[in-house]
């Protein structure tokens, strides 16, 4: 299984905030330097990632973003099933792909892959930002040098 970089880029944004002083406001810039990504992508996985609840915006000169859930009610399972757009495993799982199998109606693959993808979302399920960012000051140490 592999994740968007879109999912990628929201665990690292939400990553950064929670290793940071969490009443501090962070921007954009301070997370595309951070990491070494595009400030326009960053901008749009923002933007959704306050759409969802996740961070808390506030505009204007000394605007920025910070947490809007404590790391503890964020759920990694949850924010992976927001931000990825199917789970699709293979081209077959897609009941909208253009070209599908002749085996779809009768494989057993399907219900193989289904299986493994749901065994891998309970496994994210277990898990909060929390869970990751136990020692914030590493956290800030490195993506601050």
């Amino acid at each position: 299984m592999r994740l968007t970089l879109y999912t990628d880029y929201s665990l690292r944004t939400l990553i950064y905030l929670a290793a940071m002083n969490q009443n501090r406001l962070c921007n954009i810039q301070e997370i595309a330097d951070a990491y070494k990504i595009s400030r326009n992508h960053l901008m749009k996985v923002i933007h959704n990632l306050g759409k969802l609840g996740y961070i808390e915006t506030i505009r204007g000169r000394n605007g920025g973003f910070k947490l809007a859930k404590q790391p503890n009610e964020i759920n990694i399972g949850e924010l992976v099933r927001q931000t990825e757009d199917g789970f699709y495993l293979v081209d077959c799982m897609d009941p909208n792909h253009p070209d599908p199998c002749v085996l779809t109606n009768y494989c057993g693959l399907t219900h193989i892959f289904n299986e493994a993808l749901k065994a891998y979302l309970q496994v994210l399920d277990k898990f909060t930002l929390a869970d990751i960012v136990r020692t914030p000051e590493i956290y800030r140490r490195i993506l601050h040098e």
